[in-house]
């Protein structure tokens, strides 16, 4: 049998004269302990009606209620079973109901005596019954029902109650209407001799009634003052529990777009906030792009919201951004609407249209808005933003503004921590290539140096030991000896040109030159070294009215010189090579240098320009170099502020390499005199030699 009605809406009904307090848990308990101490502390046989919603609270009181029993027959208790409760006659009247009774979220204690009566009848206001600790009910739960001294009340309570009981044990329904008869018939009558009675004894019996009323307020503000200190401190306790857990969680991580992500999320979820951002940005910054978002599906009022993800987020002309980096402190707007900060007027320029803070707001439905700087010492990282986007504005507690800037603080950390390990792997890459470059260096330079100096010293010691030798045999050893000591002088010459750029001690010499002369100097360098059987065939198809170009003239023949010879190093004789310029419309000239020979695979083309690099490895490639000539062409084509760069298709399908050179606007006076400019770098040449 379930009963779902309540004995206090039942009682209310009946006397609607009748008003609610609200208890708190240790103020019902101290009535109730009041109550039950009179019955002990008597000589009377009174009725006592006990309702313990649960079985464990029964238990707790259980001696008790075996010493009121021992006092009067007329003991009823009632309490949803859990363990071995059970309906009984044992010491009292034990009444078990089901715990889906409506019993099982009220108290009820009904006292009544021959000469006072008092009862308590009250009400969980929540529904969960469960939180306890250790089977002991939880102080800061709250009731709402009836206390009094008054009989008539008391009596109604007795007799709805011991009805309920009825139905649940109808074994006991003589021994109830005894009750019932002793009690309660005759309730006005008793309670009017009750009075007379009182008036005539007033000094043996005085009305408790104004003490413990006293004593119930003051146990209620008690109470509400430690509610109080309850609510601050779980308060507390949330905040702690929540950055220690953000803390752990983005420190799991060194990813700051992972650590982002999840200190929004957290954060989003524990601030019950409709949209929280995290986004990063300079206090110089004129916009940031919003890259890390938690979005409820619907506002406060149940409105769809708009993502920010993607969008730009104005902060040049953003009022409330230049107050944080002006002073570093939060930032908080509790109505949008009327906040005359954002009805500000930003100033227009040419180069930046005009903004206004309210169009942001109703684009993304913000009523309250909160901004917290993520610092570290002082520099501002990124931004952390709170909107709430209901109808009615929000106040940020003071509580909730200091945990959103702990946990700013923390993602400050998080950053930081993030760039550092950043920096180290750039660092460990740094390194990881120097020290490629080493072991290249020592595997290349012994390769280019032994193999010359082993052939020099062969040559050395066959003229030292063959005086008999003839003049033809005796030419061709000192022809290779001289041939290996320049190639030995080209290996240290190109160390140290490379040393030189890399390290800026290069003086550059810009003036206004001619292309066209730089390229037949370039190639007149080339027809020295490379003789016409091994030397592929050379198409120059450069126009003859090129303007003028900004560079160095030294360096630029070197940069040619060396394009070409890395040309003819890797065409066959059959091949060809093609010098062409055109513009590419930036004032800049393009030179590229093409040839048909072995050429290069796509994902090598970035990796031909470092240092020692060689494609077919240092030991076993079937051409001689460094690999530091195109290394030298990148930092000279650097130093004048142009590009360099290469394409091929792939292997034997040739290779072209391009680089980009200022050009000059042609005028009557920026012709050179060919003469001067000859002279002077064919004097720079010889000095560099």
């Amino acid at each position: 049998m379930i009963i779902k009605t309540s004995v206090l809406a039942h009682l209310l009904q009946a006397m609607p004269q009748l008003r609610q307090q609200v208890y708190f848990k240790a103020s019902l308990t101290a009535l109730s302990h009041a109550m039950e101490d009179q019955v002990l502390a008597g000589s009377e046989q009174p009725l006592v009606i006990a309702c313990f919603q649960r079985e464990r609270f029964y238990r707790q009181e259980a001696h008790r209620y075996r010493r009121i029993a021992q006092r009067t027959p007329h003991v009823y208790v009632l309490a949803a079973p859990e363990t071995d409760f059970k309906n009984s006659s044992d010491h009292h009247e034990t009444v078990a109901f089901d715990p889906g009774d409506g019993l099982s979220h009220e108290w009820h204690l009904v006292v009544i005596g021959s000469y006072y009566a008092n009862c308590l009848i009250c009400r969980e206001k929540r529904l969960s019954v469960s939180n306890s600790v250790n089977g002991e009910m939880d102080t800061s739960r709250r009731f709402e029902g009836i206390w009094t001294f008054d009989r008539t009340v008391s009596a109604k309570a007795a007799e709805l109650i011991l009805d309920r009981i009825a139905r649940y044990r109808p074994e006991l329904v003589d021994k109830i209407e005894q009750a019932k008869a002793q009690y309660i018939g005759d309730s006005l009558k008793v309670s009017s001799q009750s009075t007379q009675t009182k008036d005539v004894n007033r000094q043996d019996s005085p009305n408790p009634d104004p003490f413990v009323q006293r004593l119930v307020t003051y146990l209620q503000a008690g109470q509400y003052k430690l509610l109080k200190a309850y609510r601050s401190i779980a308060a507390q306790e949330q905040r702690e529990r929540l950055v220690n857990s953000i803390s752990t969680a983005i420190r799991r991580s060194l990813d700051p777009h992972e650590v982002l992500e999840i200190a929004v999320q957290e954060l989003g979820r524990a601030m019950g906030s409709c949209r929280c951002l995290i986004y990063r940005c300079k206090a110089t910054d004129t916009q940031a792009t919003i890259t890390h978002e938690y979005l409820e599906t619907r506002g406060r009022d149940r409105t769809i919201l708009c993502s920010t993800l993607g969008s730009p987020w104005p902060l040049k002309d953003n009022s409330l951004f230049q107050g944080i980096v002006e002073h570093q402190e939060s930032i908080s707007v509790e109505d949008t609407q009327n906040d005359p900060r954002l009805n500000q007027t930003p100033s227009k320029s040419a180069n930046s249209p005009s903004f206004n803070l309210k169009e942001l707001v109703q684009t993304f439905s913000m009523r309250s808005w909160l901004m917290v700087p993520v610092l570290y010492q002082g520099r501002l990282l990124g931004m952390v933003e709170l909107h709430h986007c209901g109808e009615i504005p929000y106040r940020w507690k003071d509580e909730e503004l200091a945990l959103v800037e702990a946990i700013a603080t923390q993602v400050g950390v998080a950053l930081i921590q993030a760039e550092a390990y950043a920096n180290l792997q750039d660092l460990n890459q740094q390194l990881a290539a120097l020290d490629r470059t080493r072991s290249n260096l020592v595997a290349i330079t012994g390769h280019e140096l032994r193999t010359p100096l082993s052939t020099i010293q062969v040559c050395l010691e066959s003229l030292a030991s063959e005086p008999d030798m003839s003049p033809e045999l005796r030419q061709v050893m000192l022809n290779t000896a001289l041939d290996d000591a320049e190639r030995m002088r080209k290996l240290v010459q190109d160390f140290l040109t490379l040393s030189r750029l890399e390290s800026g001690r290069v003086e550059w010499n810009v003036e206004a030159i001619s292309l066209q002369e730089c390229i037949e100097l370039a190639l007149s360098r080339i027809n020295v070294h490379w003789s016409q059987e091994r030397r592929p065939n050379i198409i120059n198809q450069v126009p003859t009215d090129l303007p003028l170009v900004q560079a160095d003239g030294e360096w630029l023949v070197e940069t040619l010189a060396k394009l070409l010879d890395n040309a003819c190093k890797f065409t066959s004789s059959q091949g060809e090579i093609t010098i062409g310029i055109q513009s590419n419309g930036n004032s800049m000239l393009k030179v590229t240098v093409a040839d048909t020979g072995r050429g290069i695979e796509p994902n090598r083309l970035e990796d031909v320009f470092d240092r020692f690099y060689q494609e077919e490895g240092a030991l076993r490639r079937t051409t001689g170099g460094t690999g530091l000539g195109l290394a030298i062409c990148r930092q000279i084509v650097k130093g004048w502020g142009g590009k360099i760069w290469a394409d091929s298709a792939g292997k034997d399908q040739g290779c072209q390499f391009h680089f980009t050179v200022p050009m000059i606007a042609p005028t009557s006076d920026s012709q050179p005199s060919k003469g001067k400019g000859k002279g002077s770098r064919k004097g720079s040449r010889v000095k560099r030699k």
